[in-house]
């Protein structure tokens, strides 16, 4: 039955790859009371936004490890390091005066957090705060350049990060007025001697 499931999934042209893992351990204390540190501090949905970037970094240490075995002027550590070393550079995270594989090592779960759009919304004062900034995101007002982005987690590159504005075509920019702003000009017009609701 496993085989016909899996070929199943194979013919339907479905690959499914892991985002995150839960930890091993359910109830430690210290990494709940982190974890909800996190949460509260980056505006993040749930804890599976937590495991995500965590996973991330796991893979990005377990890369950088394996590669800090070889040798030096080993081809593939020179390669492969680079690749790293030019990626997290180019997103934020890592200083181009830390260019080493022995930086990637020390790298924190809240370096990666810190370079989600939602995070770079905040910061730029753009939003009154964290969970604002999630809503606007959400709800189509942040674009990335031209590029209108509505999902949260998007990791902003380093060149991108000055390119952060309010939407062309949104409420809070040159487009229409929104929904309730209509509706109470439409009633300010049609009664005038009719105070306004707050």
């Amino acid at each position: 039955k496993q085989w016909y499931q899996r070929r199943v999934a194979i013919t339907a042209g479905i690959v499914y790859s892991k985002t995150y893992t839960t930890p091993r351990r359910p109830f430690e204390k210290e990494r709940l009371d982190n974890e909800l540190k996190l949460i509260g501090e980056f505006g993040l949905r749930n804890k599976r936004e937590v495991w995500r970037v965590k996973y991330t970094l796991a893979k990005i240490r377990k890369a950088a490890r394996e590669l800090l075995t070889l040798d030096d002027k080993d081809p593939r550590r020179l390669f492969e390091g680079n690749a790293i070393l030019r990626r997290l550079v180019r997103i934020g995270v890592l200083d181009e005066n830390r260019m080493k594989l022995d930086y990637v090592l020390g790298l924190k779960t809240e370096d990666f957090l810190e370079r989600r759009l939602q995070t770079q919304v905040f910061k730029l004062g753009l939003a009154k705060s964290i969970h604002h900034a999630r809503v606007l995101i959400r709800q189509k007002h942040i674009r990335v350049r031209k590029q209108v982005v509505n999902i949260p987690s998007y990791i902003v590159r380093l060149d991108a990060q000055k390119h952060i504005d309010i939407a062309i075509n949104s409420a809070y920019g040159s487009g229409r007025e929104g929904r309730v702003k209509r509706k109470r000009l439409r009633a300010g017009a049609g009664g005038d001697n009719d105070e306004d609701e707050d």
